[in-house]
């Protein structure tokens, strides 16, 4: 199965010539998701392109989000024919050596494999206590809510079979940051498919610097309730 690496940018300057060539390195196609950054990411990656037919671009007028970020790349993803599509981020907080444990997931018969910080073998280097708190408390509410079968809701380390993606629609999820990752991985399980959680560690950013906030957190926060009170409200009014 071939595989394609989603990495949407924003001023990454930094990382985007590391981050291409460690996932060329597994023979990966890599597709750079450009939001217009205006430290030149998008033009070192097409100059990258130019070089190497397996790195395409695409590139997006202004800073939109992540979830549209990823919807549209696995819309182009989609039309290139790639059969197994990852999603990780530019920074290296995500191991590309782990591309290849995901991708094998899917070929064993997953239909998304997410790399988990929260099951056995998994873990985060370097993050204070109250960050993984706070990680470990957004997921466990995320379940709580959702009735989600999934340890690492949020995690945004993942391999998706092209089936899945065309089957849950990305392109018409609700949410815009992080939370795109729980709407993802809900709409997975709720369509009766199967979901693999493959352990990875995950480390902060050397170089850069990082894209969260708290308005992120709290649309993510916002969202998440408002599903569960209307899956909650469904099932006691059906």
């Amino acid at each position: 199965m071939n595989v394609l690496v989603i990495v949407p940018t924003y001023n990454e300057l930094e990382n985007i010539r590391l981050i291409v060539e460690a996932v060329r390195s597994h023979g990966y196609d890599i597709l750079i998701v450009d939001d217009a950054s205006p430290d030149g990411t998008g033009k070192i990656a097409d100059e990258i392109a130019i070089s190497d037919p397996g790195v395409h671009v695409l590139h997006r007028p202004s800073k939109q989000g992540l979830g549209p970020a990823y919807a549209a790349g696995f819309e182009r993803g989609l039309e290139m024919g790639a059969e197994i599509l990852c999603e990780m981020d530019a920074d290296f907080s995500h191991d590309p050596a782990d591309l290849p444990r995901l991708a094998r997931a899917i070929e064993q018969g997953a239909d998304l494999a997410i790399g988990s910080r929260y099951v056995d073998g998994g873990g985060t280097i370097g993050w204070p206590w109250y960050r993984e708190l706070v990680s470990r408390g957004g997921n466990a509410y995320a379940s709580l809510m959702l009735g989600l079968d999934v340890r690492d809701a949020t995690a945004g380390f993942r391999a998706f079979r092209d089936t899945t993606l065309r089957k849950i629609d990305p392109a018409t999820c609700k949410a815009s940051g992080y939370g795109f990752q729980v709407e993802m991985a809900w709409r997975t399980e709720e369509a009766g498919l199967e979901i693999a959680e493959v352990p990875i560690t995950f480390k902060d950013r050397l170089y850069g610097e990082s894209k969260m906030s708290s308005m992120i957190a709290v649309e993510a926060m916002a969202l998440v309730t408002r599903w569960g009170v209307t899956r909650m409200w469904h099932r006691l009014f059906r």
